[in-house]
């Protein structure tokens, strides 16, 4: 099998290595266990990337290596990214977040109905979930196959293959996952800012938080496609049709993007609670992000650690899954930690997600959680392939290393819906996390039947 060869050539890279330390060694188990042919990992201490390296391939068949460069679809992590560019709008003043939405919709509005009489649909309802819109999630188009438009998304008419985008509850009456809301924040932002919304959200938003190697871009351009990895899906394993597919919902699940540069995403959140000057949004902003908003929504994140009086949550992040890519990010705002986790495989997500970021913290001794032993050098093999890895040294500093194409390689991804991981009240063993749940309460089952972010 191709997949049992390519785990197996992982393992013996991680042999050629003098130290693999516990994080190497979950997530090299977890690809063999679940065959994913790849995963990209970041890893943030005291607010730095302090470990960016990727394991296995981004092309299985052609054995292309994964790279800092390689790109993922980001799914529903896309959401969080989009809630940004939207929240600089209202600092701006060209948007409020508790105006009726339909006054600043022009190509397109949300049809009235009894259940928006009285109670209008608005950006804070839409960013936290809970503006009663329908559509969880999209399940994207085969490459080279027609693509609708947003406005034929919106409305659910060919060649889209969703439904309408629809108020079907009353508006603020309880929390319901919806990435067709996030699809009317999209044509909120056009009509807005009169500009593509790719275009938007690269001059605002990627371009000023150094995300330089993402991309709203969809279909993504050729000049792109030879960084992008082939998604695989299914049981038994096999490719994703045309590599991947095409996400015209830009906002929901559309975003092109790199361990990496979700990192450094995270990393400017942290920074802006810390009080450092931003170009995009302030710390009061922030702040309201990060504030529970209904359930464990904020606006844009999931939230955990949320203090019972209000206030800002001890961890927010996201989880995401597109057909063939899963996406895991989680940070901590009390402190400059955090993780990425970026795969080209569907599996487990909610399982998975506790797993890998348990094995970070372990590593890594996030204050307040269980710590495990210090991390160890992880020397990587000379190669005249690729530099610029990051390997992590010791518990806060990092150096840039060579990686050959058959030794490893690191980077990684997130999920949307999941709550967020809190402190364990004990330091479990690697084969007691399958039967521990180290999230807030569960998402309801309703939620994750869908791709773009939704459980599986």
């Amino acid at each position: 099998m191709k997949i049992a060869f390519l785990i197996g050539a992982i393992f013996v890279a991680c042999s050629r290595i003098a130290r693999c330390d516990h994080v190497d060694d979950v997530i090299l188990t977890q690809m063999k266990e679940r065959q994913i042919p790849g995963v990209a990992l970041a890893i943030i201490h005291d607010g730095k990337i302090v470990r960016e390296q990727g394991y296995g391939f981004a092309d299985e068949a052609h054995k292309q290596p994964i790279t800092p460069e390689t790109l993922f679809q980001a799914a529903s992590v896309s959401k969080p990214v989009a809630a940004l560019g939207a929240l600089r709008l209202v600092e701006q003043g060209r948007v409020a977040l508790d105006e009726d939405i339909n006054g600043k919709l022009l190509s397109w509005h949300i049809p009235n109905n009894h259940f928006t009489e009285n109670h209008p649909v608005t950006l804070r309802l839409i960013l936290s979930h809970s503006a009663g819109l329908t559509v969880s999630g999209f399940l994207g188009y085969v490459v080279g196959a027609p693509v609708p438009s947003l406005l034929q998304i919106l409305d659910g008419k060919p060649p889209a293959n969703n439904e309408p985008i629809r108020v079907d509850q009353v508006p603020g009456s309880e929390w319901r996952y919806s990435g067709g809301g996030y699809l009317v924040m999209q044509q909120m932002i056009i009509d807005v800012t009169h500009q593509p919304f790719a275009d938007y959200m690269r001059e605002a938003i990627l371009e000023p938080l150094g995300m330089s190697r993402s991309t709203f871009a969809q279909p993504l351009p050729g000049s792109l496609r030879n960084r992008a990895a082939t998604g695989f899906t299914g049981k038994p394993r096999h490719a994703v049709e045309g590599g991947w597919r095409v996400k015209p919902e830009l906002a929901a699940g559309g975003l092109w993007t790199t361990a990496g540069d979700l990192a450094r995403f995270l990393i400017s959140i942290q920074r802006l609670l810390a009080g450092a000057s931003n170009p995009v949004i302030s710390r009061s902003m922030t702040q309201q992000m990060l504030t529970k908003q209904n359930g464990e929504s904020g606006l844009g994140f999931f939230l955990g650690g949320i203090p019972a009086g209000g206030g800002v949550a001890k961890r927010f992040g996201h989880n995401g899954s597109n057909v063939g890519f899963d996406t895991v990010t989680i940070g901590l705002t009390d402190s400059g930690e955090g993780a990425v986790f970026l795969m080209n495989a569907n599996t487990d997500i909610e399982v998975l997600k506790n797993i890998l970021v348990h094995a970070v913290i372990e590593t890594y001794h996030w204050p307040g959680y269980p710590s495990g032993p210090s991390p160890t050098p992880t020397p990587i093999a000379e190669s005249p392939t690729y530099t610029t890895l990051f390997a992590s040294n010791t518990h806060g500093a990092a150096k840039a290393v060579s990686a050959s194409t058959d030794a490893l390689i690191r980077n990684q991804p997130m999920k949307p819906n999941g709550p967020l991981l809190a402190p364990p009240p004990i330091l479990p063993t690697f084969t007691s996390l399958l039967r521990l749940s180290f999230l807030l309460p569960s998402v309801p089952s309703s939620v994750g039947k869908a791709f773009d972010g939704q459980q599986q």
